[in-house]
């Protein structure tokens, strides 16, 4: 039995649990070698009996990004096997939901733009996540967004090593094609985003909620979901991602594209059909069964990805400041930015841009501007809309938050050639 203040692999010690899930029991712990806190999941069965939590555990540590959680390291205590990770102070999307409710369409697109990002990342790097779902988002204090839970994730054409015909996922989130004994693939995962970011916009999932999941499973297996009547001009885009012909959805990174963007998708997508859900809420449940039904299995493996590089740029010329990142600077009509530097790493770094208006009048039509040193560059914005003129750079509402009460934010990530994240004087204007 595992308990507080044990002593894993010589070095980590137990501090507290954090979480339990289907497959075992996270604790947070103090690294006493590297004097760092990090999050040990103590897995559920005998380190010899499945030799695949080693594999995926290399597979994550190779592979790094800003929105994944990073695997660490992977040890045995007790003859299990442990996944040292990144530690995270924060709370799961499906928490936030419980606790707020549905969020509005700008948040979630936020939200899907981190994500998104990651997962793009690592579809480029072949590797399919399978079980992407508001438990498997979080969110830290600041914002920042990150994606968990690769532990059912595979290399496209590695063999299985759960057996033979066994596929996994979570039933209110699965893909049509998944639901009916297909394979899971990056089609399945943009399905499966699409699932959760409607979910934080509606409240439910696309197929609801229902006690018995082979019910659930039917349900998802028709492909017909309830129109979104909430996300407003989110909506369109949530059903691109939702379609149910595999071969008609977006790529990730595509989707990435327009949920950082606002930019809609290519035409309206029409959804198969719809349905009356049940408006009940059940505690979550998973099976597991054969191929010929659906086997749902939730392993608890995190991994961190490769931070996103391919994405449009703006490059800007050299002879910024290093002030602190910290700033407010209100523009000449009713409009206020606060800047803040969320998040930074060797060759790059997160920002958040909150406007505010400084009177009782909505937000229409505002522009926040700055300039940007040498050496740095924009790679991904979620939430607007993004302009260079010259060397000033320029970020207007994305298409479906052009008018807000009084407070609205974006965000970005910036790479640059090592130099420190610096804080730029920002100005605001509004109509």
């Amino acid at each position: 039995m595992t308990d507080k203040d044990d002593l894993v692999a010589g070095r980590y010690r137990l501090a507290g649990r954090i979480g339990r899930g289907a497959m075992g029991v996270v604790w947070r712990a103090h690294d006493e070698r590297l004097d760092r806190t990090v999050a040990v999941k103590l897995l559920s069965f005998d380190a010899a009996e499945d030799e695949q939590v080693f594999r995926e555990a290399r597979l994550a540590a190779k592979i790094q990004h800003p929105n994944a959680i990073q695997v660490h390291d992977v040890v045995e205590h007790d003859g299990r096997p442990c996944l040292i990770m990144e530690y995270l102070p924060s709370d799961s999307l499906s928490a936030v939901l419980t606790g707020r409710g549905a969020l509005p369409a700008d948040e979630v697109a936020r939200i899907g733009a981190q994500i998104a990002g990651a997962l793009a990342a690592a579809h480029d790097a072949g590797i399919v996540h399978r079980d992407i779902k508001p438990d498997n988002v979080l969110i830290g204090p600041d914002g920042t967004v990150k994606i968990t839970d690769f532990g059912i994730s595979r290399l496209i054409g590695e063999g299985t090593a759960t057996g033979s015909g066994i596929i996994a996922g979570t039933p209110a989130y699965l893909a049509p094609e998944i639901a009916c004994g297909g394979t899971a693939g990056f089609p399945s995962d943009v399905y499966s985003l699409g699932s959760t970011l409607y979910t934080a916009t509606e409240g439910a999932p696309p197929y609801g909620f229902d006690e018995n999941p082979i019910v659930l499973l039917r349900r998802v297996a028709t492909g017909e979901i309830a129109p979104p009547r909430q996300s407003g001009a989110l909506g369109p885009l949530l059903l691109w991602l939702l379609c149910a012909d595999p071969s008609q959805r977006p790529s990730m990174r595509e989707a990435h594209e327009h949920l950082a963007t606002g930019k809609p998708p290519p035409q309206a997508q029409p959804y198969a059909a719809t349905m009356t859900l049940p408006s009940r809420k059940p505690r979550r449940r998973g099976i597991l069964v054969t191929a010929a039904a659906v086997a749902l299995v939730a392993l608890g493996l995190v991994m961190g990805l490769a931070i996103n590089r391919d994405g449009e740029s703006a490059t800007l010329p050299s002879n910024a400041p290093t002030t602190p990142p910290t700033t407010t600077t209100a523009g000449p009509s009713s409009c206020q930015a606060d800047y803040q530097i969320t998040n930074s790493w060797q060759d790059g770094y997160e920002a958040l841009v909150t406007i505010r208006s400084s009177t009782a009048a909505r937000l229409n039509g505002w522009t926040v501007t700055w300039m940007l040193p040498g050496g740095h560059s924009i790679n991904n914005l979620w939430n607007g809309t993004l302009s260079l003129d010259g060397k000033t750079v320029r970020v207007a509402p994305a298409q479906w938050n052009t008018a807000v009460d009084s407070k609205t934010s974006f965000g970005f990530i910036a790479a640059t050639n090592g130099t420190r994240p610096v804080t730029p004087d920002v100005v605001c204007t509004a109509r």
